[in-house]
């Protein structure tokens, strides 16, 4: 049986803050994700980031045109055990560099 390795070295928690306050009379609701981490779990989600930014998705002949590449980071392995479930990924699809429809650039 073949070991798992983690993409993620350190410790590193992310988890969502839901959020609500009043503001001039009415009622505002928002969510913030909160990333932290000790340094080495920073890094390696660093180098996961620019792994993913700089892979040829082009050559990649497991992944299917319009699939993105993209990693599991998963509470109690790769996170912490209170962590929420990310999946961390490429915005352009191979093939045809396309975003996907939920997505409203800037």
């Amino acid at each position: 049986m073949n070991s798992y390795t983690s993409a993620i070295n350190g410790h590193l928690d992310i988890v969502v803050s839901k959020n609500e306050d009043e503001f001039g009379g009415k009622k505002e609701c928002w969510n913030e994700i909160l990333i932290h981490g000790d340094p080495e779990g920073l890094r390696s989600l660093a180098i996961l980031l620019l792994k993913l930014a700089d892979v040829d998705q082009e050559s990649i002949v497991t992944l299917p045109v319009g699939a993105r590449e993209h990693e599991h980071l998963r509470p109690g392995l790769e996170l912490a055990k209170r962590s929420e479930i990310v999946i961390v990924g490429r915005l352009d699809a191979k093939g045809t560099c396309a975003f996907y429809d939920r997505c409203i650039p800037k």
